[in-house]
């Protein structure tokens, strides 16, 4: 059964994707290249789009997925044991997609406004 924050996470997620499919989108390759410059310039402060906080999150969530301890509740309860892994998937994925298109667009943008608003 699906609950709210799953359902909310599947339109997060198809939400950017549709975004993503966009003519003159950045492609997954090149999304994926502006991750560690992404990164990099939020920590350094040059890019203000993308807080040390949520940054933080993303991190969390990514430590979480890898866990050798969140095998154990997959072990255990099979493939209801990766209804929490899936979300936290698809929240990542959905962050990643909006995030670095925030920050392409940010880099595309002459006056560099787009990443010192907030």
């Amino acid at each position: 059964m699906l609950n709210p924050r799953r359902i909310s996470a599947f339109r997060a997620l198809w939400r950017a994707v549709a975004r993503g499919r966009r003519p003159g989108a950045p492609g997954l390759g090149e999304r994926a290249r502006a991750l560690p410059r992404m990164v990099g310039a939020s920590l350094g402060g040059r890019y203000r789009g993308l807080s040390r906080g949520r940054l933080a999150l993303f991190l969390v969530g990514l430590v979480y997925l890898i866990s050798p301890v969140d095998v154990v509740p997959e072990l255990l309860f099979n493939v209801f044991g990766l209804g929490d892994d899936a979300v936290v998937a698809l929240w990542l994925a959905g962050g990643f997609l909006v995030e670095t298109e925030r920050y392409l667009g940010w880099k595309r943008d002459p006056t560099g406004q787009l990443g010192s608003a907030d």
